[in-house]
């Protein structure tokens, strides 16, 4: 694709301008807006969308959009296009939040430019997924989009559970449940009856390939479903990006061993002073022990000594999640369509 439209759609009188871009001229920039950003997740990185569009693409057109002021980046709407529709670059089954990268204070007049540069492409629709409820997309681009006479639409999609953490691991225990709590202790304890156990985290710079080999290995044998979601393309994409994030410092690698065999793992963003759980895996062979379960635990635990303010399980509504205390944060499909 070459690079900027010399010949921006929207002037200054009325709203931004709008180029097209590609991910290697923009990422430095798109970068240092992402931490004037109100949405910033690893899925908003650049490495993450870029990755993502070459695995995944699949023939579409890149959209990837850039909004200026001033010759100033503004704003970033990673997109991609079939036939009049666009939506982000992404998808369900790898991506938890989506969204557009807009600086703060700015985003009437991105939306605002997006709209007409959409227009003016002869895009009809945006369908948007994994919406984060903080989002300003389900404000104000929502309501532009009604000002114009769209028509629009945003659902729940799913929920993505959290825990604002405290100071302490006692004072995180003490958020829980009675029956939670007491439930978590037991279960610790009985492990913990059991000669050989540890549980620890891998750096960035202690993961090696025999490491996500072991992740993968458990990954699997978790469930017949994770096992079907994680073909050849997945597996390529999961290594990929696991050493995208670890070289920039972004991955943490969990695991849980008895007796030297590795029985339970969990891979976690380290993103913005969060600890965000991105996938699991355990042998069901350690079952009765709760070493899934646990390993959570002590990832959250992990999470609290190092001072970091949210742990974030992620999508899905899975028990374990309120077991270990999470609370549902909604992310939203929207829809706009114009006649």
């Amino acid at each position: 694709m070459a690079g900027p439209n010399p010949l921006p759609l929207s002037t200054p009188a009325t709203g931004y301008p709008v180029a097209e871009e590609t991910f290697d001229a923009l990422e430095i920039e798109w970068l240092e807006l992402l931490s004037q950003a109100i949405v910033n997740t690893p899925f908003s990185l650049p490495l993450w969308k870029k990755l993502w569009w070459q695995a995944f693409g699949g023939g579409r057109e890149l959209l990837l959009l850039s909004v200026r002021e001033g010759g100033k980046l503004v704003g970033v709407a990673p997109l991609l296009r079939e036939g009049g529709r666009a939506q982000f670059l992404g998808d369900t089954r790898t991506a938890d939040y989506s969204d557009f990268v807009v600086a703060r204070g700015h985003e009437g007049l991105f939306y605002h430019s997006l709209l007409d540069y959409l227009e003016a492409k002869n895009i009809a629709s945006l369908y948007l997924e994994s919406v984060p409820s903080t989002s300003p997309t389900l404000t104000e681009l929502l309501g532009q989009a009604k000002l114009r006479g769209y028509t629009v639409s945003a659902d729940v999609e799913d929920v993505c559970p959290r825990i604002e953490l405290p100071a302490t691991w006692d004072d995180y225990l003490s958020f829980l449940s009675k029956k939670d709590r007491h439930e978590l202790r037991r279960k610790i304890r009985r492990l913990l009856d059991r000669r050989q156990v540890r549980w620890y985290g891998l750096e960035c710079s202690q993961i090696r390939d025999n490491d996500l080999d072991d992740f993968f290995r458990l990954f699997r044998l978790s469930r017949d479903e994770k096992a079907r979601f994680l073909d050849a393309e997945m597996e390529k994409f999961f290594r990929e990006m696991a050493a995208a994030m670890v070289s920039a410092s972004h991955l943490r690698l969990f695991f849980m061993e008895l007796e030297g065999t590795r029985m339970a793992t969990s891979l976690c963003f380290d993103y913005r002073g969060e600890l965000l759980l991105y996938n699991s895996g355990f042998d069901p062979a350690y079952g009765p022990l709760s070493v899934g379960l646990l390993l959570k635990a002590f990832c959250i635990k992990e999470a609290i000594e190092a001072g970091r303010k949210a742990f974030d399980f992620l999508r899905g509504s899975e028990a374990y999640k309120y077991d270990l205390g999470g609370q549902d944060r909604a992310i939203h499909r929207c829809i706009i369509e114009r006649g």
